[in-house]
């Protein structure tokens, strides 16, 4: 079984930095590279619907919403089967649920239904 672990969220005021986090580990992992996956960043706001925040590729390539363009940056350590998303300049309307996710494939997507694997999820407040 597939489990994927983030942390690293909590509360900041405005403007301030949160980096999360997100560990692989599970049966799949042993047999393919992790490196080979496609893993992204998601987000659920209170009555809102999950939406995608930044993708990886499995060759490193990344794409980000508009909304977090400039300010948020996604990485991973593919010996470390990690995940990351550096969070910057938050703003009061980054406050969700922050969800890591993988898929089986070299390329990425926005679309929630593309991902095999999802997280718990880590919170992130932002206040004003």
């Amino acid at each position: 079984q597939v489990q994927l672990v983030e942390s690293g969220g909590g509360s900041v005021q405005a403007g301030g930095s949160l980096r999360l986090s997100c560990a692989g580990s599970g049966g799949i992992y042993r047999r393919y590279y992790y490196g080979n996956y496609c893993m992204a960043w998601f987000r659920q706001a209170p009555g809102k619907e999950r939406e995608g925040v930044a993708t990886i590729n499995a060759d490193g390539s990344t794409t980000y919403a508009d909304s977090v363009k400039g300010r948020f940056t996604i990485s991973k350590d593919n010996a470390k089967n990690s995940l990351y998303l550096q969070m910057n300049s938050l703003q009061p309307e980054d406050t969700a649920m922050y969800y890591c996710a993988a898929r089986p494939y070299a390329t990425c997507g926005f679309v929630s239904g593309l991902y095999n694997y999802w997280g718990q999820g880590t919170q992130v407040t932002v206040s004003s």
